[in-house]
């Protein structure tokens, strides 16, 4: 009896270790998306075009963007939204490059737009608070210097503000940008890109719509937000002591304002491409360290494992850095089961179970992404036609992961810097640790050598 319970209790222990976190954290949100999309499609929400459009501030961190700075001005120009009620801060972030001259050259270019130049003390979170101090509009918008607004983005998203006094804040739709995607010369290079691409399609359109319906969004995006001025007035501003300012404000607006977060699914903003492997690692260090800064600023006293399923941010929690050593354990538990003659067909069939499982999640994201792109016909032209790197996400979110364990432990005993170590960096560090490790006992083993052969 005892023999039958011990191997009863350690089936499901191992079986729930691999199935418990796709079940919590992808496989019920991706049902949930495809609900929500069926919802939407049912019952369509239609919002009334306001007699007169609203002033707005857009807030523009400027951060050695001259290569970049043209096209985002350009994009607000090019926008459906009338010109005359945007009024545009660009916050200089002691920046070294040529901005500047591309901002003189722009107010030459787009004379019809409001544009104001200010130098800020070094740091994102300072520029922004610099900006909110002299914005004047009735909504303040942020975007990032580095990227273009889809045309009907701003629009879209006062018209969703105007027709909803309830909403106070709100997250718009991030994507890469399709033609930078192609333009990448090399097959593993573009399919970087590619993974990324659907990544972001994916997060935003299908896992986003999913938790903002549910008031479980956890972070707005620090590329592209916006907030009703008199509620991010009463808010503590952008924290100037983390470097995920975008989670911080997103749990002042929850934990402090109660206010719910919204999304805007019509509000797309497009990013550059991930330009490599470095740049992959550096970013998600940084959302993985941020997120933590925050969580002990908000958290610490309400950290309560019993509210997994109820509480959106504890879940998120759990699932990033509670769980992150438990599931490194068992990636490595599958050689050593090995050696514990665990038979060599089981564990290639239960790797393969949820290898397949985490396909189907990527098809119902697939599916569900493609119906929110229903208004953006290219574009969903575009995503539809990617449809066989989604077998290939798991990979990617392999890899993503434990660059984010990285990020786990890089910050434990680091200060929060908006720099930190490439992959190619931390490759180097590695190995010239392992060297001068290494480097005294091969040395006292050669002297040994060369006395015993002497002798």
């Amino acid at each position: 009896m005892s023999m039958i319970i011990n191997r009863f209790v350690n089936s499901f222990v191992f079986w729930a270790a691999w199935i418990i976190i796709p079940v919590i954290m992808e496989i019920i949100p991706s049902i949930g998306s495809i609900v929500v999309l069926i919802k939407k499609k049912i019952k369509p929400v239609k919002y009334d075009i306001p007699i007169i459009y609203p002033e707005i501030s857009l807030l523009i961190p400027v951060y050695n963007s001259q290569d970049s700075l043209e096209a985002c001005i350009s994009s607000i120009y090019e926008s459906d939204y009338p010109n005359d009620k945007i009024r545009i801060f660009l916050v200089n972030n002691q920046g070294q490059d040529n901005s500047f001259n591309v901002f003189a050259e722009c107010q030459k270019k787009f004379p019809e737009l409001m544009m104001q130049w200010l130098n800020a003390k070094q740091g994102k979170s300072k520029a922004l608070n610099l900006a909110l101090f002299n914005s004047d509009g009735k909504y303040i918008i942020h975007i990032d210097s580095d990227g273009i607004l889809e045309k009907t983005a701003l629009t879209n998203m006062v018209n969703k503000f105007e027709a909803d006094l309830s909403i106070d804040c709100m997250t718009g739709a991030i994507m890469t940008m399709p033609d930078q995607v192609e333009e990448y010369k090399g097959f593993f290079a573009k399919l970087l890109r590619k993974m990324e691409f659907m990544e972001y399609a994916q997060a935003f359109l299908a896992g986003r719509n999913y938790a903002s319906e549910l008031n479980a969004i956890y972070t707005l995006s620090g590329a592209f937000s916006a907030f009703r001025k008199s509620t991010v007035l009463k808010s503590q501003l952008y924290n100037t002591d983390t470097i995920c300012e975008d989670t911080q404000i997103t749990f002042q607006m929850k934990y402090l304002q109660k206010k719910r977060v919204y999304m805007c699914e019509n509000a797309i903003f497009y990013v550059d491409p991930i330009e490599d492997m470095n740049k992959l690692y550096t970013q998600r260090q940084r959302w993985q360290r941020g997120s933590l800064e925050v969580s002990h600023l908000f958290m610490k006293k309400k950290m309560n494992p019993l509210k997994i399923f109820t509480d959106v941010n504890i879940r998120t929690l759990m699932y990033d850095h509670t769980f992150a050593f438990p599931r490194i354990i068992w990636y490595l538990a599958l050689i050593c089961l090995l050696f514990m003659k665990y038979s060599f067909t089981s564990i290639v069939y239960s790797t393969l179970f949820i290898f397949l499982l985490y396909i189907l999640v990527g098809y119902c994201y697939y599916f569900t992404t493609i119906g929110f792109l229903s208004g953006f016909k290219k574009l969903r032209r575009y995503y539809a036609r990617q449809w066989y790197i989604v077998p290939l996400l798991p990979f990617f979110n392999f890899v993503v992961f434990f660059i984010r364990f990285a990020g786990v432990i890089n910050s434990i005993n680091t200060n929060s810097a908006w720099k930190t170590k490439t992959f190619t960096e931390e490759k180097r560090a590695f190995f010239k640790v392992i060297r001068d490790e290494f480097i005294i006992p091969i040395r006292i083993i050669e002297k040994i050598k060369k006395i015993v052969n002497t002798d």
